[in-house]
């Protein structure tokens, strides 16, 4: 049995969501335990689209900042999009992670108020691609990623922790 009492334990939320009842340490968020984040992920990168080709793009789910991402039915959805209205509303990386954490494996894509600064945090919130606000640099951002090729801590797209990578 894995530590959040199920024996699909890379299948189970470890964090503690504490703004929704409905959801605790013990409830698995991916809808089928035989699939790992891991294993969704392994080989995602950050994509940057230009404004011009998401506006150009096929519509995806738009999901509104204040929308659950715990009761979004992405069947057969291929993109998710979620706007960040300011660059300090940060709700859109919680949705991302809480998608991916469900097994969500199409693109997630940030637009809006989406500055440089965030695309390490976006990537490991388990967002595949951004349309930069119109002022930012994709190359000095493509730079900035290039910076942190590993972190200590697990996240959305690796989630075991650089400690316990070492030990197996």
């Amino acid at each position: 049995s894995g530590q959040c009492g199920t024996s699909h334990h890379s299948a189970c939320c470890c964090l503690i969501y504490r703004s929704s009842a409905r959801h605790d340490v013990t409830t698995p968020l991916i809808d089928n335990p035989e699939t790992t984040i891991h294993s969704l992920f392994l080989n995602m990168s950050l994509q940057f689209i230009s404004s011009t080709q998401h506006s150009h793009a096929p519509d995806g789910l738009a999901l509104a900042n204040d929308a659950d991402a715990h009761a979004v039915a992405f069947d057969n959805v291929q993109r998710i999009d979620l706007h960040f209205p300011k660059f300090t509303d940060g709700r859109a990386f919680s949705q991302a992670f809480i998608l991916r954490r469900r097994g969500y494996q199409g693109d997630i894509r940030a637009h809006g108020d989406v500055l440089i600064d965030q695309l390490v945090q976006m990537q490991r919130s388990g967002i595949s691609s951004v349309v930069l606000r119109d002022d930012q640099n994709a190359e000095h951002g493509k730079k900035l990623l290039s910076h942190y090729p590993s972190f200590y801590q697990g996240d959305a797209v690796h989630p075991q922790p650089h400690f316990a990578k070492e030990a197996a």
